[in-house]
């Protein structure tokens, strides 16, 4: 046995014992009891130039989560219908290592932006913006550090990732996906930063964000741009960027308990995924658009459970001469969501 070989062998060991040490706890302290979540958003939604119309089963969302010793969880993920078809999500462990260090190693959003991490039962438009849907919305397999700063409201998050996101587990490649977020809060406002250095093809693409959120008594307001950088001039940089304003109010009609209201301006402009077409360059997969979205939403809210009534109406912004595919053009929408 090699020297080197003898010196991995007795790394991994005083990695195991030290694990040990950190991991230890008192079982007794531990809730095996998996907690069952899940999501329902089913929609309906009309173009009225056109007059088409369609339903959609937008998720049919499952999650598990729970503990199996003190300081060690896990999460499933699952939708079981997204408009007609089935996607693994999360699949992931996490390890809390203590003095503010969390460790997750399996399938996850990469962290990166404020809006593409939203769930579907927390978010306030029946659409994603366009930050949330094409831009910055990455999930993928590797693992991920978290700390949390103990006398600060300041938390960093960074990951590396498979370059194949969730799509395939097995190849093998020199380069790596890899991001990291940093979130600072004073007072009612939130500042958010992040990274993100993607290559799902042969163009690395690097994405910066910068996000503000204000939210004090019955309003909710944020902004986030986000800057994408195609390297060796593959591809123009894409600009995207995400307004919003929400108002909440207590009612009382049925068992409704919450109204609010919102508004939004988002926008982008020319957007490839990154992916080569057969000629082996990088295409436009979305057309630079703008978008004005307004709409009311009546709640149900208990501690554990939500029930959402949606209607927006969309209206869509592209430069003359481009033809709006359908599902992008001025729309309206009418949203259920049912969350337990």
């Amino acid at each position: 046995m090699s020297l080197k070989q003898i010196s991995t062998i007795v790394v991994i060991l005083c990695t195991l014992f030290t694990c040990a040490n950190v991991f230890a706890g008192d079982a007794s302290e531990v809730n095996y009891v998996p907690e069952i979540h899940g999501t329902l958003r089913a929609k309906y939604e009309l173009e009225p130039e056109y007059m088409e119309n369609r339903f959609q089963v937008r998720n049919a969302r499952l999650e598990v989560v729970g503990n199996i010793a003190p300081i060690i969880s896990y999460k499933f993920n699952a939708d079981f219908c997204d408009r007609g078809k089935f996607k693994m999500l999360d699949a992931y462990a996490a390890a809390n290592l203590g003095h503010g260090f969390k460790v997750q190693l399996g399938q996850m959003r990469m962290p990166f932006s404020v809006d593409a991490t939203r769930a579907p039962h927390i978010r306030y438009f029946a659409n994603r913006s366009f930050i949330g849907k094409q831009v910055g919305n990455v999930r993928g397999v590797g693992g991920k550090l978290v700390y949390n700063f103990k006398n600060i409201p300041l938390n960093i998050e960074a990951g590396v990732f498979n370059s194949e996101g969730i799509s395939d587990h097995q190849t093998w490649r020199r380069s790596m996906d890899y991001s990291g977020k940093i979130n600072y809060k004073v007072d009612n406002v939130k500042f958010e930063v992040g990274i993100e250095s993607i290559e799902p093809d042969s163009v690395r693409m690097h994405l910066y964000d910068a996000s503000v959120t204000w939210a004090s008594g019955r309003w909710l307001v944020e902004g986030e741009y986000i800057y994408k950088y195609y390297t060796n001039d593959a591809f123009e940089a894409c600009h995207a960027y995400n307004f919003m304003a929400n108002y909440f109010m207590p009612v009382k009609m049925g068992v409704f308990n919450q109204l609010s209201f919102h508004g939004r301006f988002d926008g982008m402009t020319d957007h490839s995924s990154g992916e080569r077409n057969s000629a082996g360059f990088l295409e436009i997969d979305d057309n630079a658009r703008n978008r004005v979205t307004i709409g009311a939403t009546l709640s149900y809210i208990l501690p554990k459970v939500k029930t959402d009534v949606r209607v927006n109406y969309e209206n869509y912004f592209y430069r003359d001469g481009i033809v709006a595919p359908a599902g992008d053009r001025d729309k309206i929408l009418v949203e259920l969501v049912v969350r337990f």
